[in-house]
């Protein structure tokens, strides 16, 4: 196949936007990726808890190279619905097919009547949470402000939720340890574990003074999906990735010194002076996989509830939801039956947040778009390769919006928008 035979556009450029950019490229394919934000480093920047040093700056990398390569187009600061309409991306561009990439940012509403009305008053969603936690520092931070106040209640069960419990131990550890003129980071926490780091001062978690938070999870222990769960597992496989969650658990709980309370379902809440000071909870028990709510209440009060129960795409104009979920047509490629050449990738198809499914899933898809639809597809048959006109029209209206943005190539525009922790 010639270069350049087919163009593919993708929304959004982080983990799975780049993996599937990488692949079209690979292919010889004109690709443009469109980013929101300056940088596309998405949730691996701005979901992932800033003592991960090590492992942004890898994924960074990782990113920069899948996106800085011939035939890659990249399209900062230019957003789905603010600067171009799905509908118009497809039909009129000039694009053989448009891939999906932007992710979950929206929180899941915690499933209450009524609980949003609390939002800043008791209650918190992770997702601007772990946002100023990572950016608040930086010189211009124009979000959300938060407190990271000891005792607060984590609604949720997943690795996001453990890093929620972790920002608070973490924080205030190092508030105590400051006050007693001890200099520590979130990195030596995150690598020694808190234990150890008040060890080598002489001191123990009761010395602190800190009560810690509590995550507060519907289901078992051995539930929670810190370690993914293969599709159609025997039960042998099944105890065995149980066993390993359980172990991931009193590992990270033992480090971080945070609580879980298991088995318990928010429906309820309890408010004081228009202000959310506890939840109600019912205790469930868990039968065939499934969660069942028991008729037993339990009142808990936390100074400030977090609740973390996963993220979800942002609507689009013309996609059909169903739910909070986008309808797909086709669940495995993230199609979408108003769009018979589009396809989705990573986390605002699969909703699980993980750097590792998110490359899988847009490997794959991308594998499929190229090896297979582009020679299957009667829509896409109909679509004429590119000719010299109608590539030098495209690339004349990319460039005019990146002209717009002053940007020249990629190599430089990232050099000079690196995130503060790496100039």
């Amino acid at each position: 196949m010639a270069d350049e035979q087919y163009a593919i556009a993708i929304v959004g450029g982080a983990t799975a936007g780049a993996e599937a950019a990488d692949a079209f490229a690979k292919h010889g394919f004109l690709t443009v990726v469109f980013e929101q934000n300056p940088r596309p480093y998405g949730k691996v920047e701005d979901g992932l808890p800033k003592w991960h040093v090590a492992l942004r700056a890898k994924e960074y990398r990782i990113i920069d190279k899948k996106l800085c390569q011939e035939h890659v187009h990249f399209v900062p600061c230019t957003a789905l619905g603010r600067d171009f309409q799905l509908r118009d991306l497809v039909e009129n561009w000039g694009f053989h097919s448009v891939v999906l990439a932007n992710g979950a940012w929206r929180d899941r509403q915690l499933p209450i009547e009524g609980a949003d009305k609390y939002i800043g008053r008791g209650l918190v969603y992770q997702n601007p949470f772990i946002m100023w936690f990572n950016h608040g520092h930086e010189a211009g931070y124009e979000g959300e402000r938060f407190e990271t106040i000891d005792g607060t209640a984590v609604v949720g069960g997943g690795l996001a939720s453990i890093d929620v419990a972790k920002v608070f131990t973490m924080a205030l550890t190092l508030v105590r340890l400051a006050e007693r003129g001890i200099e520590s980071d979130l990195v030596e926490l995150e690598i020694k574990g808190i234990p150890k780091v008040l060890a080598g001062h002489g001191l123990t978690w009761e010395d602190l003074g800190i009560e810690g938070s509590t995550i507060y999870y519907r289901r078992r222990r051995e539930d929670m999906p810190l370690v993914s769960m293969p599709e159609n597992a025997n039960e042998k496989v099944q105890e065995k990735i149980q066993k390993s969650r359980l172990r991931t658990l009193e590992k990270a709980m033992a480090k971080y010194l945070f609580k879980i309370e298991t088995l318990l379902a928010p429906v309820g809440l309890i408010v004081e002076d228009d202000w959310l000071v506890g939840l109600e909870f019912a205790k469930t028990i868990v039968e065939g996989g499934r969660v069942k709510l028991t008729d037993e209440r339990v009142e808990i009060r936390a100074p400030q509830f977090i609740s973390s129960i996963g993220s979800i795409p942002q609507p689009i104009e013309g996609i059909p939801m169903r739910g909070e979920l986008y309808d797909y047509q086709d669940w495995d490629i993230g199609s979408l039956e108003p769009f018979p050449t589009l396809f989705s990738v990573g986390n605002v198809v699969t909703g699980k947040g993980n750097i590792v499914d998110s490359r899988r899933h847009a490997k794959k898809v991308a594998a499929y778009v190229a090896n297979d639809y582009f020679q299957i597809a009667e829509d896409v048959k109909k679509l004429e390769p590119l000719d010299d006109k109608a590539r030098e029209a495209l690339l004349k209206r990319i460039g005019a919006r990146q002209q717009k943005l002053q940007y020249v190539d990629y190599e430089s525009w990232i050099s000079a928008s690196k995130p503060p922790e790496f100039l």
